[in-house]
């Protein structure tokens, strides 16, 4: 059994700041850090998504409704869609990128990108799911921004797809003040939340 940590959408646009911040965003991003410091060495791959919008169509909105439609964010190449800076990807084994020309969840809707590539990634570049198997990944931690949005859907494909999954929940940070809808939610899917 191999597990892979997937790190969801740490990016300057969800944490503090941003335009579309997550409270304690940024204290997930340092956290995570350390939780890699720590114990990397117990996972077979450590892989990030990030949102990476080029054109997203009603996904954004000059008036957003907060359910399907946001205020542009994650902008393709602008500093918004880069990595918190503390959060350390140099030991990321594989980033995949989503939500280029609509909107995107899970990181499970992502596609292997390269770090300077300004596109993202192409229709033919693997998918995560693709990427796991690839790397015989079986289990996988799910850890980032937002509990209730990426990190939910990631985590709820996963399970779907056949992983032992768990959500790391003091890697996270979630918008609503109650979580704990979600986390029921990812129970009765057969998600772990530790």
């Amino acid at each position: 059994m191999k597990r892979a940590l997937i790190i969801v959408d740490v990016q300057n646009d969800f944490c503090e700041g941003g335009s579309l911040a997550v409270d304690g965003g940024a204290g997930v991003a340092a956290r995570l850090t350390e939780h890699v410091a720590r114990n990397g060495h117990e996972y077979g791959a450590i892989v990030t998504t990030q949102d990476w919008h080029i054109k997203p169509g009603s996904h954004f909105s000059e008036t957003p409704d907060f359910v399907d439609s946001w205020p542009p964010h994650c902008v393709a190449g602008t500093p918004g869609a880069s990595f918190h800076p503390d959060l350390d990807v140099s030991s990321v084994d594989a980033m995949f990128r989503k939500g280029q020309y609509a909107a995107a969840y899970s990181g499970f809707e992502g596609r292997l990108a390269q770090a300077g590539d300004a596109e993202g990634s192409s229709d033919d570049s693997p998918g995560l799911e693709e990427w796991l198997a690839g790397h015989e990944v079986t289990e996988v931690d799910v850890a980032g921004i937002a509990t209730d949005y990426c990190v939910r859907a990631t985590a709820l494909d996963a399970a779907r797809a056949g992983y032992r999954t768990r959500v790391l929940s003091h890697l996270c940070a979630g918008i609503a003040p109650d979580l704990s809808p979600t986390f029921r939610e990812l129970e009765e899917a057969g998600v772990d939340v530790v």
